[in-house]
């Protein structure tokens, strides 16, 4: 997930958000709380149907948190761009509320056209084999957990405003539609359309915040504008006194789909245009989407395995499963809440253990929660060349420069490999994003937003707001205090990757050089070289760049053994914070 230094380059699904914000007029309108049409408070009695449209909240379990308030909210809540609101009520979200407020239920999921056009700026594919499959897999599981508890995932392909408006006019009984509020700008369209669409049908809209951790109601911080720029402040104002509000439990039965409603059919790869993309055996993330698998994870990580006990010592890991979490796929495409992570580090730390690693666990999620709250803050500024910052940088945009580095060709071993695996899993470590980041912007001074979109492209974990405040981080133009912050590539190197085994999975071409040699090939004699069975230029590219600071790290007396810390594993830096959260759980006791 991530480390304390820099926040993880990882992301979900959603497409890119661009575009204004709600003008102030229609921000006040926001607040108000009913449909023309419609008494105040929820739907009157179990009739009509609800439409409860998911996005990024594919699962089952924990689909219930207060509703948002209306117009009597307290200051600095960024509302929903929709003016159709519910009043102020202690009642759940989505699925929970519809099971209470409607006859019939539909619970809808939209293929949505937009998310499978190009990038905005250079025009890469949105969404990737990787991202797709394991889309698929999730709504074909959601729709099989909704079967088993009597009802289905209606599925359509088609922008959701559309589909929401074909489903009112096609039944005829629609009293309700219902969904999470999202936090950018292309999300917050759709949801502009959908109240257009009620509006004009004098249906009720309810929504919900229900992405986060924390929820954006209980943050100390009003207006969202006071939101602090250093993730540190934030940290420690949520934990000196915010609350996580708890998970409640669906019903094991729900309610049907009003008569006659086709299912429809989930769309297959080809259907999009893509291959199925062939599983890496190398690969560290060899999971499949879908709730159940991520409460499998769950169980895996924390119950059978105790991993969850050693996670700030192994986070740092570079090959393999098991040196981190993987959560990260699942949370981006909602398929498990963030609250049950939360619940059950809090059970395991009772029953089993409390430690820096089970803390560590929520130190993530809570970075996940402060780019979400962040984006909340600045709107599309979170996109623009200059950052949060306004900073003027002479970004380049060598296109020759950009195909080294995504294709893994730059000479630099350690990016290289990560760049690989990428490419070919749709997955990358934590530290592997750092790097390759910090890279891209500090060291071949390239625009920003390339990584960014080709990240966008390629992550099976993209989600906006992680992946665009992280790239922000890197570039030195968002929420980094330290906006000179630069990793060096050969020391990052031979610290988490001493004997050099990540490379040599990656970069099969210098298998042939031993230890932590095979970090800096341009600094081998030409008969090491050789011996190796390495031509620079020809088997294995020439850096594309040196930064002189390299040199100091680079093996005096090459010989093929390991970087001493590669003996013991990752570095380990003393993590403030820590001590406060243990003092805090036992000022609690």
């Amino acid at each position: 997930m991530r480390s304390r230094t820099a926040p993880p380059l990882q992301g979900g699904m959603r497409g890119r958000a661009r575009g204004d914000r709600a003008a102030p007029g229609e921000v006040a309108e926001a607040r108000r709380g009913t449909m023309p049409g419609t008494m105040p408070g929820t739907v009157s009695g179990p009739a009509g149907t609800a439409i409860c449209l998911l996005r990024c909240d594919l699962r089952a379990h924990d689909h219930q948190v207060r509703e948002r308030r209306g117009s009597g909210d307290s200051p600095g809540i960024v509302p929903s761009p929709c003016p159709e609101l519910a009043p102020p009520a202690l009642c759940s979200q989505v699925l929970h509320w519809a099971q209470h407020n409607a006859a019939f239920v539909i619970p809808l999921y939209c293929f949505d056209p937009r998310h499978y056009l190009r990038t905005h700026c250079y025009g890469w594919p949105k969404t990737g084999p990787h991202r797709l499959r394991f889309l698929l897999e999730s709504v074909k599981d959601l729709r099989e957990t909704l079967k088993r508890k009597g009802s289905t995932l209606v599925v359509r392909k088609g922008k959701p405003e559309d589909v929401v408006r074909d489903l009112i006019t096609q039944l005829g009984s629609v009293t309700a539609v219902v969904f999470h509020e999202e936090a950018t700008q292309e999300e917050l369209d759709v949801e502009k359309g959908l109240c257009q669409v009620c509006r004009q049908h004098g249906v009720k809209m309810q929504t919900f915040w229900g992405s986060t951790l924390y929820h954006r109601d209980d943050l100390p911080f009003r207006p969202i504008d006071r939101l602090p720029d250093v993730y540190t402040h934030f940290r420690k104002a949520l934990e000196s006194g915010a609350k996580v509000r708890p998970t409640l439990k669906m019903p094991d039965q729900l309610k049907p789909l009003p008569p006659g409603l086709e299912e429809g059919t989930v769309p297959t790869m080809e259907d999009f245009g893509q291959k199925d993309p062939v599983t890496d055996p190398r690969t560290a993330f060899p999971c499949s989407g879908g709730e159940t698998q991520a409460l499998m994870r769950l169980q895996y990580y924390f119950w059978d395995t105790n991993l969850v006990a050693s996670y700030k010592e192994t986070r740092n890991g570079l090959v393999g499963m098991d040196y981190s979490t993987k959560f990260a796929p699942w949370l981006a495409l909602g398929c498990i809440s963030p609250r049950y992570i939360y619940e059950q580090i809090q059970k395991y730390e009772r029953e089993r253990t409390a430690n820096q690693s089970t803390y560590w666990v929520l130190f993530e999620l809570l970075w996940r929660d402060y780019f979400r709250f962040v984006a909340l803050k600045y709107g599309t500024r979170i996109f623009s060349l200059k950052g949060l910052q306004s900073k003027e940088i002479p970004w380049k945009k060598d296109l020759q420069l950009f195909e080294c580095w995504k294709e893994g060709r730059t000479g630099v071993p350690f990016v290289d490999a990560n760049m690989r695996e990428l490419s070919a899993t749709g997955f990358m470590s934590n530290r592997g994003r750092q790097n390759v980041a910090s890279f891209l912007t500090k060291d071949l001074g390239l625009d920003w937003r390339m990584g960014a979109e080709w990240f966008e492209y390629l992550l099976v974990d993209y989600d906006v707001c992680s992946n665009y405040g992280n790239w922000l981080y890197s570039a030195g133009i968002g929420n980094d205090p330290r906006d000179s912050r630069r990793f060096n590539m050969v020391k990052q190197g031979l610290d988490y990757d001493g004997n050099g085994d990540y490379v040599r999975l990656w970069v099969p071409e210098l298998q042939g050089i031993q230890g932590a040699d095979i970090h800096t090939p341009w600094a081998l004699s030409s008969a090491a070289l050789c011996q190796a069975g390495v031509t620079l230029g020809e088997t294995y590219p020439q850096p594309v760049v040196t930064a002189p600071e390299w040199s100091r790290h680079i093996p005096q007396s090459p010989g093929g053994s390991p970087h001493p810390r590669g003996r013991r594993g990752p570095a380990q830096h003393k993590d403030r914070g820590i001590d406060f959260y243990f003092s805090r759980k036992k000022d609690a006791c």
